[in-house]
């Protein structure tokens, strides 16, 4: 490696893509973010492969589908030799370090039964050489920094409930009980900034991942009440819950299954009013802007340092969030919003405000981020490098749709999906295609496929029953076919054992 050559790699957690570009990007103050895409390349149809967080994560960082990686729910563990961004990173001399979590269930056959690691789905993933520990239901350092500081709590749950009105009265958009210089994002930051003055005369490479706006919802000061709830335009939705539900089998369960009262502590008996999703969207985009405050000082440290020009700077987000769309709350449907996703990319001699509109997917960062420090990309890998899109070429051979998946099911407590239609766990699975027009949406379960023909009423109407779209239909049923059956587990087999020897051929080459 001639310069040097440093990896900022972002995550936001629960990011919603048109924050940055689409229906809510007018009513949301991100100039640090925005600032970054005028000096880089955004990929405007960018897409989670799987959800929720742990999944979604374990496909960031292996580059793999969730039907290959197999940790397809917070809690089910990732195989312990299945490589990662971490581990290839440390094959090109870097070592991997991380500010905050990458939510990985540890797999069993590597640890004793009484092991630390077997007792939190949040463990860091393997390689990873864990700098800050700033994990959602822990988080340690951040904890003892609020003790520390005067802050008094006997249970960690109470730092995330909102502040009551001077007379008692509790507000929905109460400000934390923490000031903004104490926050989470604000600790995270603290300590990345602390950490990295050292490493400047070398190369680096830095995971840093932000919680927020992941709920719970609450925001310190002055961020809980930045946003007027009045004037946020309303979520995308048909007038009615049953409305919604009468749409498929699936959105019953799909709509029980989170809530505005489970997106905020200390108000369990909340309401789904107008009043109060407004009012919980606004707190939202408050900890959106916070983290991009916190981006802001960053980026500028790099500039500050010198090494700006010399620093991959990777910045997106894990999976979107319904945030009260389709009278849903989360990221456990089918619906863009909980996939949708934004990426921005800055590499020095990239094409500067450059907007790509090809479909790109979760798992294309970690070879992207390979193929740049010049890394070989393990054939396990199922992403492609984004490379040629940050000089504003585009392949010849790219794919023309993405693909996601989500698992509805749990091995242990059997989910609302699984009550209701009376299915097992091997069953939970859901994959969703996306082409330039079309969605489709299919089953495990025995539960009839949705089609939504964004030429039409798009997610508003399900088209799947009309003969006007058979032929639609049977396209993309055959084409998810292919994608699954082309995209199979390559770890071994493109590999051949021969007289010479173990022979592999490479995948993308």
């Amino acid at each position: 490696m001639g310069r040097q050559s440093n990896v900022l790699f972002i995550i936001i957690d629960q990011l919603r893509a048109d924050c940055l570009w689409g229906a809510l990007a007018d009513h949301v103050e991100l100039p640090h973010l925005r600032a970054l895409a005028q000096d880089a390349v955004s990929f405007r149809r960018h897409y989670s492969v799987t959800n929720p967080c742990g999944p979604s994560r374990a496909s960031i960082l292996t580059g793999q589908y969730a039907m290959n990686h197999r940790s397809v729910r917070n809690g089910t563990p990732l195989r312990h030799d299945t490589p990662n961004i971490a581990t290839e990173m440390r094959k090109a001399g870097y070592l991997p370090l991380l500010f905050g979590y990458t939510d990985t269930s540890q797999d069993p056959r590597a640890y004793d039964a009484n092991d630390p690691a077997l007792k939190t789905y949040e463990f860091p993933m393997r390689g990873f050489h864990e700098v800050t520990e700033m994990r959602l239901e822990m988080s340690y350092p951040w904890q003892s920094h609020l003790k520390n500081r005067g802050y008094a709590f006997d249970d960690y749950a109470q730092v995330y409930v909102p502040r009551p009105d001077a007379d008692g009265t509790p507000r929905l958009n109460g400000p934390a009980m923490y000031r903004a210089e104490d926050s989470d994002t604000a600790f995270l930051t603290d300590q990345f900034l602390a950490n990295m003055p050292a490493w400047a005369g070398q190369n680096w490479f830095a995971h840093l991942t932000y919680i927020r706006p992941h709920p719970p919802l609450v925001a310190p000061a002055p961020y809980n009440t930045m946003y007027d709830p009045a004037k946020l335009p309303l979520p995308a939705r048909l007038p009615g819950r049953d409305d919604e539900t009468a749409e498929h089998p699936f959105f019953g369960p799909a709509t029980r299954y989170s809530s505005p009262a489970s997106f905020v502590l200390g108000f369990p008996d909340l309401e789904p009013t107008d009043e109060t999703i407004q009012t919980l969207r606004a707190v939202y985009l408050g900890l959106a802007t916070e983290v991009d405050t916190h981006i802001g000082r960053v980026i500028a440290h790099l500039k500050e340092t010198g090494q700006y020009d010399d620093t991959l700077i990777v910045v997106t987000a894990d999976h979107g969030e319904m945030l009260g769309d389709r009278h849903s709350w989360g990221k456990m449907t089918v619906y863009d919003a909980a996939y949708h996703t934004p990426l921005i990319i800055r590499a020095p001699g990239c094409k500067p405000g450059h907007v790509v509109e090809a479909p790109t997917e979760s798992i294309d960062l970690m070879p992207t981020i390979l193929d740049w420090v010049g890394q070989e990309i393990p054939n396990a890998v199922d992403g492609r490098s984004l490379r040629p899109f940050l000089t504003g070429e585009a392949p010849s051979d790219w794919r023309q749709y993405s693909f996601s998946e989500l698992d509805i099911s749990e091995p242990l407590d059997p989910t609302l999906w699984q009550q209701e239609f009376g299915f097992g766990p091997s069953a939970g699975a859901v994959a969703i295609l996306r082409d330039a027009r079309f969605t489709l949406v299919e089953f495990a379960a025995d539960l009839p496929p949705m089609l939504f023909d964004h030429q039409g009423e798009g997610e508003f109407r399900n088209v799947a029953g009309d003969p006007a779209h058979a032929a639609d239909l049977a396209r993309l049923s055959r084409q998810m076919l292919r994608h699954r059956m082309r995209n199979m587990d390559h770890t071994l087999s493109l590999c051949s054992i021969t007289h010479e020897g173990a022979r592999t051929q490479r995948r993308y080459d």
